[in-house]
């Protein structure tokens, strides 16, 4: 849009990271799930002549609530724009979506998606299959870490179709939308053939240029939902996994769409996963990202378990612990450091659980360590001569604690 001339104005959680990310454009600042009535949305859309919603969320969680942000903030902005004379709303969908689908996140799709189109709007509805870009998120990431594995390639639903779309294509149909071209149109923005999920994940796993695996692995079906609970537990602890029960339940149906009417109106076919892997070939960047969301889960739990399990042991030896420091110190306050900084250690623990306080308990942690390391060359220096090394361990900890710290980010 912006290389078409026109002013892009974004809208997201943060200004100051959007400005960051892509100073080029405007950013106004606001949580979409709160933007419930369409006074909420017009001092939002001042000086706004067009729409483009692509916001969405998988599944309800600590930050999101997928009615709020996929049917009413959406109704509430439907009604804005009539009420400021903004005709033109572009909508970002999924192919397939229905009211009486299994999943919110479905639902709720399909119920804004009648909002619009029973409106006075010029509005225009794109439903792109699984998104192929540059930047991976949701299920692009999901397959890059899939098929990171080393050796085997374990799949769930591996026979099921999918039909990707390359990034460009959804941003030509957006221009065009702008432009004019796709009033009261719905389209599914898809490739011609889909291929199963197995072939999508092999074909990025050769795409990155990680080793064929020397087994694939088809796990059954019950195996990936039992993860994806777990991943929708981790939810509600602010983690967006792409691995929950909507991913599941969405997959089991297949990611399919209708590529006739795009094909009928581009005037060509539009891209398959092959040209769409070609036209952007993958660097070394893209694989270490694989590996590292590969890796960050196994990192971050046993972190968090080795500040948990210090501190449990802290407490249930309770007096081994202080005998190591008796007679360093008067006895009360031997019992004191003990049991506070066994007390410390699991609530850092837990906090690295949190994903709002990740990154704090991760610096706490490191501050915590330095503590006990300075404790340790005043109280107990022969601790550093042991030889089982017992404070040279609390390095790597330290290494640690950085490395999740960093890794760490919202999009």
């Amino acid at each position: 849009l912006i290389a078409d001339g026109h002013t892009v104005i974004g809208l997201g959680r943060s200004s100051a990271r959007g400005r960051a990310l892509l100073p080029e454009s405007d950013w106004r600042q606001a949580d979409i799930s709160k933007l419930r009535n369409a006074a909420d949305w017009q001092p939002l859309l001042d000086q706004v002549d067009a729409v483009v919603n692509a916001a969405g969320a998988l599944q309800d969680g600590l930050k999101d609530n997928v009615t709020a942000i996929q049917f009413t903030a959406i109704k509430a902005l439907v009604e804005a724009c009539e009420s400021l004379g903004i005709k033109r709303l572009i909508q970002i969908s999924a192919p397939g979506v229905s009211e009486d689908s299994e999943t919110v996140f479905y639902r709720t799709k399909a119920k804004a998606d009648q909002m619009v189109t029973s409106s006075a709007l010029d509005w225009t509805i794109l439903r792109p299959g699984l998104v192929i870009s540059p930047q991976a998120y949701g299920g692009t990431s999901l397959v890059r870490t899939l098929a990171a594995v080393p050796w085997v390639q374990p799949l769930t639903l591996a026979e099921t179709p999918v039909q990707t779309v390359s990034v460009d294509e959804v941003a030509q149909a957006v221009s065009r939308a702008i432009a004019g071209d796709l009033i009261r149109k719905d389209i599914d923005i898809v490739e011609a053939d889909p291929q199963t999920l197995s072939a999508l994940v092999l074909a990025v796993r050769s795409w990155l240029g990680f080793a064929p695996p020397r087994l694939v692995l088809a796990l059954p079906s019950s195996v990936g939902m039992a993860m994806a609970k777990g991943a929708d537990l981790a939810g509600w602890l602010g983690w967006r996994s792409a691995l929950r029960s909507t991913s599941v339940s969405v997959l089991q149906r297949g990611v399919t769409g209708d590529a006739s009417n795009w094909e009928a109106i581009s005037g060509r076919p539009p891209k398959s996963l092959e040209q769409t892997l070609r036209d952007m070939p993958s660097t070394v960047q893209e694989r270490v990202y694989a590996r590292i969301m590969l890796a960050f889960p196994i990192l971050l739990i046993l972190l968090s378990l080795f500040w948990i399990v210090s501190g449990v042991i802290g407490l249930t030896e309770h007096d081994r612990a202080v005998s190591v420091i008796q007679g360093k110190m008067p006895d009360t306050l031997a019992h004191l450091f003990v049991r506070s900084g066994s007390i410390i250690d699991i609530l850092v623990g837990a906090a690295m659980l949190f994903r709002p306080t990740t990154r704090l308990a991760c610096f706490a942690s490191i501050l915590v360590s330095i503590g006990y390391l300075t404790g340790a060359a005043i109280f107990t220096p022969e601790l550093w001569s042991d030889p089982l090394g017992p404070m040279i361990k609390v390095f790597p900890a330290i290494g640690l604690a950085l490395a999740v710290a960093a890794l760490t980010q919202e999009r």
